[in-house]
C-alpha cells in the first residue's frame, strides 16, 4: 500500500474504508475522555509546600508588591499556646517567582499570642500587616488586642508592631478586626465579637491603617465573624461572612457607597477563613475551609455569586488543621496560599491554579 503523506490523506482513507461510523465512535470516545477530566486536572497546576520551620505554621495571607509575592502566617508551638506552649509570632516571607522563598520579617509582641495576619498595600506604597493578639493566663484567654506593622516602601524591612486605635463604638465591641481592604485611599475592615451573647460585626474605615472609625453595623445574626471585603468594578463592596451559630452557613452581602445599607443572602454551606478575589471576567472565586461530615474539614476553591450561590470547584490537598487562604492573580495564574496538616506537620502550601479555566467554567 502506498504510504499516506499526511493526516488529511489518512482521514480520507479511514472514512473510505470504515465509513462515517468510525468518526462517530471516535468523537464519542473523545467526549467521554473530556467528560472524565477531574477538577484537579482542569483547575490545578501545582501545589508546593513552601514553609515548615516552626512546630505549627498556620493562618496565611498572600499579596503581590513591587513585582514580588509576599506571604504571611503565624508561627507557634500549636494552634493556640496551651499550658506549656509559646506565644505565636508573625512571619513574612518573600519570593520573586513563587517557588523560592526567604524570610523578610518576624513580628512579635512578648506578652501576646499574635495570629491571623493579613496583608494589604497602603495608598502610600507600603505593606501593612494586621494581626490579632490574645493575652493568655495559663490556658485561659483574658482579652485580645489588634496590632499593625508597616514595611518600608521597598518591602525589605518592617517596623515594630503597634496597637490599633478605634472609635467608641468599635471599642465597645472589643473585638477582632480580621482584614483590611483598600479602595480609593480608604481602608475597610470588619470588627467582630462572636461571644455567646453577641452578634456584633462592625464595618470600619481608616485612612492611615492605625486609627479606625465605624461606618455601620451589619444586621446579621448567628455570630458573624471572619469577613473578607472586596470591590466590584462598579465600586460596590462585597462582604463574605463566616457565622458560628444558628445554621452556621456563610452569608454574602453587597452595598453601594457609602456602604451603610446592605443586601444579604445566605449560602448553602458552612465556611471558615473566607477569602475571594474578583477575576477580570467579574467572576468571584474564593477559598475557604469547608466543613464535611464527621467533623472533617478541607481547604476548597469555590465559585461565588452575590445572590448566595456557592459552587465547589476543587478540594486542595488538605486535612486536619487547615485553610485560611490568600489569593493573588497574575496573568493566567491564580496563586493561593494556605496551611494544612495532611502530611503530618502543619505547614504552609502554595497552590497555582489555572485562572483561564476558572473563568471558562459554565
Amino acid at each position: 500500500m502506498q504510504r499516506l503523506k499526511n493526516g488529511r490523506q489518512l482521514l480520507k482513507f479511514t472514512v473510505a474504508k470504515f465509513g462515517l461510523s468510525f468518526l462517530l465512535i471516535t468523537a464519542c470516545l473523545f467526549s467521554v475522555v473530556q467528560a472524565q477530566q477531574t477538577a484537579a486536572q482542569k483547575y490545578l497546576i501545582s501545589v508546593e509546600r513552601i514553609w515548615e520551620r516552626a512546630q505549627h505554621n498556620a493562618f496565611t495571607d498572600l499579596v503581590e508588591f513591587n513585582g514580588k509575592f509576599y506571604c504571611t502566617f503565624r508561627e507557634g508551638s500549636a494552634h493556640v499556646p496551651g499550658k506549656e506552649g509559646v506565644n505565636g509570632t508573625i512571619r513574612v516571607i518573600v519570593s520573586d517567582d513563587g517557588q523560592n522563598w526567604r524570610s523578610v520579617a518576624l513580628l512579635a509582641e512578648a506578652t501576646y499570642d499574635l495570629r491571623d495576619p493579613k496583608l494589604s498595600v497602603t495608598p502610600d506604597g507600603r505593606l501593612m500587616v494586621v494581626a490579632g493578639g490574645s493575652y493568655y493566663e495559663g490556658e485561659t484567654r483574658l482579652h485580645t488586642k489588634m496590632w499593625v506593622a508597616f514595611s518600608d516602601k521597598l518591602g525589605k524591612s518592617f517596623g515594630r508592631v503597634q496597637t490599633m486605635m478605634f472609635d467608641e463604638k468599635a471599642q465597645a465591641v472589643a473585638g477582632w478586626l480580621w482584614r483590611v481592604t483598600w479602595q480609593r485611599g480608604i481602608g475597610y475592615g470588619v470588627m467582630y465579637n462572636s461571644a455567646a451573647d453577641r452578634n456584633d460585626a462592625l464595618l470600619l474605615s481608616t485612612r492611615d491603617g492605625v486609627h479606625f472609625q465605624t461606618v455601620t453595623r451589619f444586621d446579621l445574626q448567628g455570630a458573624p465573624n471572619e469577613t473578607v471585603l472586596r470591590f466590584l468594578p462598579n465600586g460596590n463592596m462585597v462582604a463574605w461572612v463566616r457565622r458560628e451559630r444558628e445554621s452556621q452557613n456563610g452569608f454574602i452581602g453587597v452595598s453601594r457607597a457609602p456602604y451603610t445599607e446592605w443586601q444579604w443572602k445566605e449560602q448553602p454551606r458552612r465556611i471558615g477563613g473566607p477569602e475571594f478575589t474578583v477575576l477580570p471576567s467579574d467572576q468571584l472565586i474564593g477559598a475557604a475551609r469547608l466543613y464535611l461530615p464527621e467533623g472533617k474539614t478541607r481547604t476548597a476553591v469555590v465559585s461565588l455569586t452575590t445572590d448566595g450561590k456557592l459552587e465547589l470547584l476543587l478540594m486542595l490537598p488538605s486535612a486536619g488543621d487547615n485553610s485560611y487562604a490568600g489569593l493573588v492573580l497574575r496573568g493566567d495564574k491564580l496563586l493561593l496560599s494556605y496551611y494544612a496538616s495532611h502530611e503530618g506537620k502543619t505547614s504552609i502550601y502554595l497552590a497555582t491554579l489555572n485562572a483561564r479555566a476558572l473563568q471558562q467554567q459554565e
